[in-house]
């Protein structure tokens, strides 16, 4: 346990100081590159603190914890929203991009909706509840999608102009004037990466001796820890007045999660789904929904209160979680 314990605390450091150096590399790269943060978050940003959820998803896949593997990435896509963007809202208010509402969103509220109806097979008269191969697909079929949408953004947004001053001044020199920030980016992926693996497993190890089962593993302890590097990287992001980053971290993330991950996971090999799966996938989809109603009615703006609130849906997920029956 003691082991298990310092682990736990060393991939926590890991985890935080990667946070830090994505956030500086990237908020460089917006700068210099021209691109609003925003599209830095929901892209590069994204992808890397996604990268402990995919590495435990496909883990899991392959070596037949299932449960693990879809709680996590569930779990995760909850926490994002409940715990870390109502957090680092009651820590400080922000104001959300209105591309956010408009296009990311969405696409997360359709990512959801299509992996809760694929996960419904049972009710559907299909038998066991699985996510197939062919569910995998479909999911990443659906994140092609959204990576072409967000590369026509980003090409409407500031990339032909940086291609023109490429061509004036020279590429060797842009990427010179790069390597400093890409640097601090690749840092803090490697950080995020070893620090998350180390957590995860830590953590993994300290709930097998405390009784729990895979699926509540994947929805708590695994979701929680995977999660530590939105969460440096979302709070850093606002301490540093960079909310776009934050928010387009967060929702980058769970759309990667649902989409990239699971539907990756899938195809590794079919996942059955927890007895809990479903129902934690609606809760997901309707905190996704709420988020959207708070953006909407504070008029692009999240405010202490409304962080309050999803501390207070995050609260009640958990003791969900630690009270049902979950396998």
């Amino acid at each position: 346990m003691l082991l298990n314990s310092l682990l736990f605390l060393g991939g926590l450091l890991l985890l935080l100081g990667g946070g830090e150096a994505l956030v500086r590399g990237a908020a460089s790269i917006a700068r210099g590159l021209g691109v609003p943060p925003v599209v830095v978050g929901l892209t590069v940003v994204a992808f890397g603190t996604s990268a402990p959820e995919f590495v435990v998803a496909v883990t899991g896949a392959a070596t037949g914890a299932g449960g693990i593997a879809f709680g996590n990435v569930v779990g995760a896509n909850i926490i994002n929203i409940a715990f870390i963007l109502g957090l680092t809202a009651v820590i400080h208010p922000f104001v959300v991009h209105p591309t956010i509402i408009t296009r990311e969103l969405p696409m997360l509220l359709l990512a959801m909706c299509a992996a809760l109806v694929l996960s419904l097979d049972q009710l559907l008269g299909g038998g066991n509840n699985m996510l197939l191969r062919g569910d995998g697909l479909i999911l990443c079929l659906l994140f092609a999608v959204f990576v072409y949408y967000t590369v026509m953004a980003l090409r409407k947004t500031g990339t032909d102009e940086f291609v023109e001053a490429a061509q004036a001044i020279g590429w060797r020199l842009r990427v010179k004037t790069m390597l400093t920030p890409a640097g601090y980016v690749l840092l803090g992926l490697a950080g995020l990466g070893v620090g998350g693996n180390l957590l995860v497993t830590s953590a993994v190890e300290i709930a097998g001796q405390l009784g729990m089962t895979p699926a509540a593993i994947g929805l708590t302890i695994v979701a929680i820890g995977t999660t530590f590097p939105e969460l440096a990287t979302s709070l850093l992001a606002a301490r540093r007045g960079e909310a776009d980053l934050a928010v387009g971290n967060v929702v980058g993330s769970n759309i990667f999660n649902i989409l990239l991950v699971l539907g990756t996971a899938s195809v590794v090999a079919p996942i059955e789904v927890p007895a809990r799966g479903p129902v934690s996938l609606a809760i997901g989809t309707g905190l996704t929904l709420l988020l959207i109603l708070l953006i909407y009615t504070g008029k692009l703006r999240i405010r202490r209160m409304e962080g309050v609130l999803l501390l207070s849906v995050f609260a009640g997920y958990i003791a969900w979680v630690v009270f049902s029956t979950v396998e």
